[in-house]
Protein backbone atom coordinates (compact mmCIF):
# COMPACT_ATOMS: atom_id res chain seq x y z
CA UNK A 1 0.00 0.00 0.00
CA UNK A 2 1.38 3.39 -0.94
CA UNK A 3 1.97 5.89 1.80
CA UNK A 4 0.89 9.50 1.36
CA UNK A 5 3.63 11.92 0.44
CA UNK A 6 4.66 14.57 2.93
CA UNK A 7 4.01 17.73 0.93
CA UNK A 8 4.63 20.09 3.86
CA UNK A 9 8.38 19.50 4.04
CA UNK A 10 10.49 21.60 1.69
CA UNK A 11 13.11 19.78 -0.35
CA UNK A 12 16.75 20.37 0.52
CA UNK A 13 19.12 22.22 -1.84
CA UNK A 14 20.70 19.02 -3.17
CA UNK A 15 17.31 17.54 -4.06
CA UNK A 16 16.32 20.77 -5.83
CA UNK A 17 19.58 20.74 -7.80
CA UNK A 18 19.07 17.10 -8.82
CA UNK A 19 15.50 17.87 -9.94
CA UNK A 20 16.76 20.80 -12.04
CA UNK A 21 19.46 18.62 -13.60
CA UNK A 22 16.96 15.89 -14.41
CA UNK A 23 14.77 18.52 -16.06
CA UNK A 24 17.71 19.70 -18.15
CA UNK A 25 18.57 16.11 -19.17
CA UNK A 26 14.94 15.48 -20.20
CA UNK A 27 14.76 18.72 -22.20
CA UNK A 28 18.02 17.98 -24.03
CA UNK A 29 17.00 14.38 -24.71
CA UNK A 30 13.65 15.50 -26.17
CA UNK A 31 15.35 18.11 -28.36
CA UNK A 32 17.88 15.56 -29.63
CA UNK A 33 15.12 12.99 -30.21
CA UNK A 34 12.92 15.46 -32.12
CA UNK A 35 15.88 16.49 -34.29
CA UNK A 36 16.77 12.85 -35.04
CA UNK A 37 13.12 12.15 -35.91
CA UNK A 38 12.91 15.18 -38.20
CA UNK A 39 16.06 14.06 -40.05
CA UNK A 40 14.08 10.93 -40.96
CA UNK A 41 10.93 12.91 -41.88
CA UNK A 42 9.17 11.59 -38.75
CA UNK A 43 7.25 13.40 -36.06
CA UNK A 44 8.25 12.74 -32.47
CA UNK A 45 5.14 10.59 -31.97
CA UNK A 46 5.89 8.56 -35.11
CA UNK A 47 9.48 8.02 -33.96
CA UNK A 48 8.38 6.91 -30.48
CA UNK A 49 5.82 4.49 -31.89
CA UNK A 50 8.31 3.08 -34.38
CA UNK A 51 10.90 2.65 -31.61
CA UNK A 52 8.39 0.74 -29.49
CA UNK A 53 7.43 -1.50 -32.41
CA UNK A 54 11.06 -2.20 -33.25
CA UNK A 55 11.27 -4.05 -29.92
CA UNK A 56 8.06 -6.08 -30.32
CA UNK A 57 4.72 -6.04 -32.16
CA UNK A 58 1.99 -4.48 -30.02
CA UNK A 59 -1.81 -4.16 -30.16
CA UNK A 60 -3.09 -0.66 -30.86
CA UNK A 61 -4.61 -0.30 -27.38
CA UNK A 62 -1.27 -1.17 -25.73
CA UNK A 63 0.50 1.36 -27.99
CA UNK A 64 -2.00 4.01 -26.92
CA UNK A 65 -1.31 3.21 -23.25
CA UNK A 66 2.46 3.39 -23.73
CA UNK A 67 2.23 6.66 -25.69
CA UNK A 68 -0.40 8.03 -23.29
CA UNK A 69 -2.81 8.97 -26.06
CA UNK A 70 -6.14 7.92 -27.51
CA UNK A 71 -6.30 4.75 -29.65
CA UNK A 72 -7.67 6.83 -32.54
CA UNK A 73 -4.45 8.89 -32.52
CA UNK A 74 -2.40 5.69 -32.68
CA UNK A 75 -4.44 4.52 -35.66
CA UNK A 76 -3.50 7.68 -37.57
CA UNK A 77 0.18 7.37 -36.67
CA UNK A 78 0.23 3.71 -37.71
CA UNK A 79 -1.57 4.60 -40.97
CA UNK A 80 1.15 7.13 -41.86
CA UNK A 81 4.00 4.78 -40.94
CA UNK A 82 2.33 1.93 -42.82
CA UNK A 83 2.06 4.13 -45.94
CA UNK A 84 5.85 4.61 -45.74
CA UNK A 85 6.48 0.87 -45.40
CA UNK A 86 7.84 1.19 -41.86
CA UNK A 87 5.00 -0.58 -40.04
CA UNK A 88 2.49 -3.27 -40.90
CA UNK A 89 -0.67 -4.58 -39.27
CA UNK A 90 -0.91 -8.30 -38.51
CA UNK A 91 -3.39 -10.56 -36.77
CA UNK A 92 -2.38 -11.22 -33.15
CA UNK A 93 -1.18 -14.85 -32.99
CA UNK A 94 -2.92 -15.24 -29.60
CA UNK A 95 -6.25 -13.76 -30.72
CA UNK A 96 -6.83 -13.43 -34.45
CA UNK A 97 -9.66 -10.93 -33.79
CA UNK A 98 -7.03 -8.44 -32.57
CA UNK A 99 -4.61 -6.60 -34.86
CA UNK A 100 -1.07 -5.82 -33.79
CA UNK A 101 1.22 -3.26 -35.34
CA UNK A 102 4.74 -4.45 -36.13
CA UNK A 103 7.82 -2.75 -37.52
CA UNK A 104 8.92 -3.96 -40.94
CA UNK A 105 12.57 -4.68 -41.65
CA UNK A 106 12.87 -1.12 -42.98
CA UNK A 107 11.09 0.20 -39.87
CA UNK A 108 13.55 -1.59 -37.58
CA UNK A 109 16.45 -0.18 -39.64
CA UNK A 110 15.06 3.37 -39.31
CA UNK A 111 14.43 2.89 -35.55
CA UNK A 112 18.00 1.61 -35.06
CA UNK A 113 19.36 4.61 -36.96
CA UNK A 114 17.23 6.90 -34.82
CA UNK A 115 18.62 5.40 -31.59
CA UNK A 116 22.17 5.49 -32.90
CA UNK A 117 21.89 9.16 -33.83
CA UNK A 118 21.00 10.30 -30.31
CA UNK A 119 24.25 11.99 -29.37
CA UNK A 120 23.22 14.10 -26.38
CA UNK A 121 23.81 11.53 -23.63
CA UNK A 122 26.15 9.11 -25.39
CA UNK A 123 29.29 11.25 -25.14
CA UNK A 124 28.89 12.25 -21.48
CA UNK A 125 28.00 8.67 -20.53
CA UNK A 126 31.07 7.36 -22.35
CA UNK A 127 33.15 9.47 -19.95
CA UNK A 128 31.79 7.50 -16.99
CA UNK A 129 33.26 4.20 -15.91
CA UNK A 130 31.13 1.07 -16.24
CA UNK A 131 30.61 1.09 -12.46
CA UNK A 132 29.41 4.71 -12.60
CA UNK A 133 27.01 3.91 -15.47
CA UNK A 134 25.65 0.91 -13.53
CA UNK A 135 25.19 3.08 -10.42
CA UNK A 136 23.41 5.74 -12.50
CA UNK A 137 21.19 3.11 -14.14
CA UNK A 138 20.32 1.61 -10.77
CA UNK A 139 19.54 5.01 -9.26
CA UNK A 140 17.28 5.86 -12.22
CA UNK A 141 15.52 2.50 -11.89
CA UNK A 142 14.87 3.27 -8.23
CA UNK A 143 13.44 6.64 -9.20
CA UNK A 144 11.01 5.12 -11.70
CA UNK A 145 9.87 2.55 -9.16
CA UNK A 146 11.76 -0.54 -10.25
CA UNK A 147 13.98 -0.68 -7.18
CA UNK A 148 11.71 -2.86 -5.08
CA UNK A 149 11.43 -5.71 -7.58
CA UNK A 150 13.80 -7.69 -9.73
CA UNK A 151 14.95 -5.76 -12.77
CA UNK A 152 13.56 -7.17 -16.01
CA UNK A 153 15.95 -7.51 -18.93
CA UNK A 154 16.29 -4.09 -20.50
CA UNK A 155 16.71 -3.50 -24.23
CA UNK A 156 20.06 -2.29 -25.47
CA UNK A 157 18.92 0.73 -27.45
CA UNK A 158 22.06 0.64 -29.58
CA UNK A 159 21.45 -2.84 -30.95
CA UNK A 160 17.92 -3.80 -29.93
CA UNK A 161 19.36 -6.78 -28.03
CA UNK A 162 18.16 -7.55 -24.52
CA UNK A 163 20.61 -6.97 -21.67
CA UNK A 164 19.94 -9.21 -18.69
CA UNK A 165 22.03 -6.95 -16.44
Amino acid sequence: MATPRDTTRRPDALTLEVVELIGEVVARFHADYEEAAAERALTGAQAKLLSLLSLEPLPMRKLAQKLKCEPSNVTGIVDRLEARGLVERRPDPGDRRVKVAAATDEGRRVARGLRESLHFAREPLAGLSEAERVALRDALRLMVGEGSRAFPPSPDYRTGAVDAG
